[in-house]
Parts: structure tokens; sequence; C-alpha cells
């Protein structure tokens, strides 16, 4: 297997937990699980099942993409991580772009640019790997 294809396959994985780890973090926060239980909403938002879906279609496209770049045929593997790895740092910039940015912990903050990063490091190596091939 070729090693362009393990690293971005780690990278997704990279990326997945430290979306993880974000969540795991906003649950210690102090009045989130009484909000969450007392009125279906944290920071506002209603945690309805549109929501959770979205939440579940979020988690499960990293995962996608880690197993399809240790599989798919090179051409399709590129493209397919450039293409995932652009709607994810262009997720990544509005979020970092919003002025309540400013509101966030840092713990959110520090891990919405960890995963920007890993986006861009994801579409550095298939890149590159175009110029191995």
């Amino acid at each position: 297997m070729e090693d362009w294809k393990i690293k971005i396959s780690v990278l997704w994985l990279v990326f997945n937990v430290a979306g993880l780890a974000a969540v795991a973090l906003m649950f210690m926060e102090p009045g989130v699980v009484t909000e969450l239980a007392e009125e279906g909403t944290i920071a506002g938002t209603r945690l309805g099942p549109e929501m959770l879906l979205a939440g579940a279609v979020t988690l499960l496209i990293p995962l996608v993409m880690a197993f399809l770049s240790l599989v798919l045929k090179d051409k399709i593997n590129r493209w397919a991580n450039i293409i995932v790895g652009i709607v994810h740092i262009g997720l990544g910039a509005a979020d970092l772009a919003d002025p309540r940015v400013a509101e966030l912990p840092a713990y959110a903050v520090l891990i919405s640019v960890s995963q920007f990063v890993v986006a861009a490091l994801i579409i550095w190596y298939a890149w590159k790997s175009k110029q191995k091939a």
C-alpha cells in the first residue's frame, strides 16, 4: 500500500477524533448537561432529529473517507480527498470567521484550528501524490 494513502487515512481519523474530543469536552462545561436534559438545547440550538442526523453524517464522513483513502484507485482517491478536504476547509474557515468565535472556549478554537490544519494536510498529501504517480 502506498505511503500517501496511509497518511491521508490516518489524517481523516485524527480529524474525526478531534471532533469527538470537542463534543466530549463540551459536555464537561458547567450547565451543558442540565440545559440538554431540561430544554433539549445546547447553546440555544435545539437538538431535534434533523440536528442529530446532521451530527451523525458529520461523524461518518471522515470515517468513510479514511476507509476509501485506502481502497480507491489513485486518481479517484486523490480527487475525492481533495474535494472533501476543500469542503471541510470551507466549513472550518466559516467557523473561524464567525464573529462569535471570540466567545468560544479556547479548547473549541484549538480543535477547530487543528481540524482546519488536518484538512489542509489531507489536500496537500493528495495533491502531492499526483506528482509521485
